[in-house]
């Protein structure tokens, strides 16, 4: 097929200009050239520009600016977002915060089990492990459900992966309502296990399916929503789990149970948007229905040139083999992305939110604030990440993804700086409660500002369609990880060295924010090509 134009992808026909170019066009050209690769062993390299032999799409082999696929939002594109995200990322947060306000009743519930088994009564202990188990278990599944994310993907599609992950929602659902009236405190441990690798799942597919259906000017701010929707998961969370509400020792299985209502609504609502197209075209190789899901996507049949762009890096992904793990630490190309973006997963978690959260009701008890007072203090904490994380939507488009990350970081370094010297002076200085209330919530603000929803969009922006999958579940399992040992050590440090827990904190946001200035890249408004193209120049040096 003898092609003419400058949209073919790696492909020259004899009557295009670049066999006989201009001056001007062989300036142009030479802007093509990839470093030489001297001195460098040959290595199996995911990337097609890791090559000897640069492939050429159309959008570089003009001499004209290139034009950027600019899309904006429309109903249908909101209404995938919706389906995808609120049945998913919902779980997260809902059975991340569903066991705070009714830990008392849980405890007495654990006890009032293990001493009609045994006719003694329990040592408060041995119910603490117990209740410790099925919190933690939590984690443990979401470790499961994150190794899991990249075969789910491959195998299913991401869609497909989301609707299945749903049928370990109602399993769990089914153990959490019938654990009161089985009198077992395992069948409730089993089901915090079940949600948690549903969880961890969702914490993988959501914001790559997310990232696949948005437009590139709209990545950062589609895949701003599923923290989003983790944010108002937990304070919905909060709010039914009060003792007002269900949160009772009659009504707490209902609470638990109603983690099942956003999977049914998942169920109605997402088998009615597309599969992503990037899947449809590299993973089943079907360009025409690629280009539909493109097109309803869009609420236009005018996605040639998105299409186009999505074609040229699958032609460059079929010439590649399969990604692996062991690919993924060995090829510097792909092991630099990888390692950034574990390392902002570590960060979330490490940053202090667990502490911050933690001391928020003494806080706001040493202010003077009653008990019930100071739980409502916590859940309006909860009311301002919600917002600053819509706030983050919009920011994250106008100022970018780094930016956002230094700001939040930095600002939660000198933040709980001062938060631990106003908590160790508060005895001396009563009215100093009044300025850790103000600190506490500038650090929500920070952290929502950025650090706590670009870590789960980020890996989809570094990685090409074949490494995606992979590198995935790498950063979601370290996520649930590093969130694992944060609730493992976090109360014995608490016991041991109190408020001074802050100093950790500020030590390690420093050190986040050093490794975010000098190491991760600005993602805004560029191509996963773009975005490859600046680690393979740092491959090379």
């Amino acid at each position: 097929m003898d092609r003419d134009d400058d949209d073919g992808v790696g492909f020259v026909a004899e009557s295009h200009y670049l066999k006989s170019p201009t001056v001007a066009e062989q300036q142009a050209m030479a802007l093509l050239q990839i470093p030489k690769r001297e001195g460098r062993e040959g290595s199996i390299s995911s990337n097609v520009s890791d090559m000897d032999v640069p492939i050429y799409s159309s959008e570089n082999l003009t001499t004209s600016p290139r034009r950027p696929v600019h899309s904006g939002f429309n109903g249908k594109l909101i209404f995938a977002i919706i389906a995808s995200a609120l049945g998913s990322s919902f779980q997260h947060g809902y059975n991340t915060g569903v066991t705070n306000n009714p830990e008392k009743v849980l405890l007495s519930w654990i006890s009032e089990v293990m001493g009609n088994r045994t006719g003694i009564v329990p040592e408060e202990g041995s119910v603490t492990i117990v209740y410790a188990l099925a919190v933690s278990i939590f984690c443990v599944g979401g470790m499961i459900g994150g190794v899991s994310t990249g075969f789910i993907a491959n195998r299913f599609g991401r869609k497909g992966g989301l609707l299945l992950n749903n049928i370990l929602v109602f399993i769990a659902a089914i153990f959490f309502g019938s654990a009161k009236a089985a009198a077992s405190h395992e069948l409730f441990i089993l089901a915090r296990l079940i949600i948690g690798v549903n969880s961890g799942l969702n914490a993988g597919l959501a914001p790559m399916y997310l990232a696949e259906i948005s437009p590139i000017n709209l990545r950062g701010a589609v895949g701003s929503v599923y923290q989003l929707v983790i944010t108002i998961s937990i304070l919905v969370a909060q709010a039914l789990g009060l003792k007002y509400a269900l949160g009772t020792p009659e009504h707490w299985p209902v609470l638990f149970a109603l983690t099942a209502v956003p999977a049914i609504f998942q169920i109605l609502t997402l088998p009615f948007c597309p599969e992503s197209p990037k899947y449809l075209l590299s993973s089943k190789g079907n360009e025409m229905e690629a280009q539909k899901a493109l097109g309803w996507l869009r609420g236009t049949l005018q996605v040639h040139e998105e299409l186009e762009q999505m074609k040229a890096e699958n032609d460059a992904v079929k010439l590649l083999p399969k990604v692996t793990v062991r690919e993924l630490l060995t090829n510097r190309v792909l092991r630099i992305p990888l390692i950034i973006c574990l390392f902002v997963m570590v960060a979330q978690q490490l940053s202090g939110i667990n502490a911050v959260i933690f001391f928020s009701t003494s806080i706001f008890q040493q202010s003077g604030l009653k008990d019930d007072s100071a739980t409502f203090a916590t859940m309006g904490m909860g009311a301002i990440n919600v917002l600053m994380t819509i706030v983050s939507l919009v920011l994250v488009e106008k100022a970018g993804r780094k930016t956002l990350l230094l700001l939040g970081f930095g600002g939660m370094a000198i933040d709980t700086l001062l938060l631990t010297i106003a908590m160790n002076f508060t005895s001396i200085e009563p009215n100093l409660s009044y300025l850790c209330i103000v600190l506490v919530f500038i650090y929500i603000i920070m952290f929502a500002s950025g650090p706590g929803s670009i870590p789960w969009f980020l890996v989809a922006e570094l990685f090409n369609q074949s490494a995606r999958p992979t590198a995935a579940s790498l950063a979601v399992c370290t996520n649930w990880t590093a969130n694992f040992l944060v609730g493992l050590a976090f109360l014995p440090i608490i016991k041991a060295i109190g408020p001074y827990v802050f100093i950790i904190f500020v030590a390690l946001n420093a050190l986040f924010f050093l490794f975010i200035y000098k190491k991760v890249p600005e993602t805004k408004n560029k191509t996963i090509e773009e975005i490859s193209a600046l680690f393979r120049q740092q491959s090379y040096q």
